[in-house]
């Protein structure tokens, strides 16, 4: 029997982004679901476990970080939660991290940069690290 494919949730209100992050992990193995808004977002990691949330920080309805708040409510955290954003300031990647990301990364990502570091993070390098 093959082992689930890892759960990956775009949390991406940009659809043609969202789109695009379906098609490049659907073809290198994972299970992709897509949410544009906080409540679509906490809506499918709550009822169906998510091994990687990419969580833009500017989603429709607000704040992704909220996302993250609101599944720690309903003790649902995937397990591993990574920041994407057009934003580098040091204040804004604390409060990521803070929030419970692994990892906060600048947009645009390098495609080639963002699946080795997604293999990294879904094969346990870093494992232990569940807010």
């Amino acid at each position: 029997m093959t082992p689930p494919l890892p759960h990956v949730l775009v949390a991406e209100d940009n659809t043609l982004v969202a789109d695009a992050m379906r098609l490049l992990f659907t073809e290198t193995g994972h299970r992709v679901t897509t949410a544009g808004s906080i409540v679509e977002a906490v809506r499918v990691a709550s009822t169906d476990p998510v091994d990687l949330l990419l969580l833009d920080l500017g989603l429709e309805d607000g704040d992704g970080v909220e996302v993250l708040d609101q599944l720690r409510a309903r003790d649902a955290m995937p397990r591993v939660a990574v920041a994407l954003t057009g934003r580098d300031e040091p204040e804004v990647i604390e409060r990521c991290r803070a929030a419970g990301c692994r990892d906060v990364l600048l947009k645009p990502v390098p495609v080639g940069d963002l699946l080795r570091k997604s293999r990294e993070w879904l094969n346990g390098a870093g494992a232990g690290h569940r807010p």
